[in-house]
């Protein structure tokens, strides 16, 4: 998992509302890139719409919210307009991103181990680098906890 200070690995993933989005795009902006699990699940939703609820105040300290998951496009479209979403939900569908980020983890849930996104989010600053980290994620209060980090 990339740490703070860390170059952020690029990406390039296509996006539930249509156009393909980049990190080196990005450049010169604040982006926090969240990874979450699966999309209309209740954590999920919850952290969704929390950021959903609060992106005016995210854009005022000007940063851009990406949600990332390895779900398909036409799941994120149903997703978003499912929970009206303001943000972009970008489609891992191969991995690659949730696995260069170090988020695809091996979990233990009632004794049965599967392989999923651990909830994560990053704070990447205008130069592209890892300004913060917040793994395992818990959705209440977390929005908060990005909003003092901007």
């Amino acid at each position: 998992m990339p740490d703070v200070g860390d170059p952020a690995p690029d990406f390039a993933l296509p996006s539930d509302d249509g156009p393909v989005v980049s990190l080196k795009d990005l450049r010169g902006k604040t982006v926090v890139l969240y990874f979450y699990p699966k999309d209309d699940t209740p954590g999920c939703t919850k952290e969704a719409c929390s950021f959903r609820d609060n992106l005016g105040r995210v854009t005022t300290k000007g940063a851009a919210v990406f949600g990332v998951s390895r779900d398909g496009l036409s799941s994120h479209a149903k997703f978003r307009d499912k929970y009206h979403l303001n943000f972009p939900l970008l489609a891992d569908v191969d991995g690659r991103v949730t696995e260069a980020y170090g988020v695809w983890k091996k979990k233990n849930l009632y004794g049965r181990e599967s392989w999923g996104i651990e909830r994560t989010t990053f704070l990447i600053d205008a130069k592209g680098r890892i300004a913060r980290v917040w793994p395992k994620v818990k959705v209440e209060g977390h929005v908060d906890e990005v909003l003092a980090a901007l």
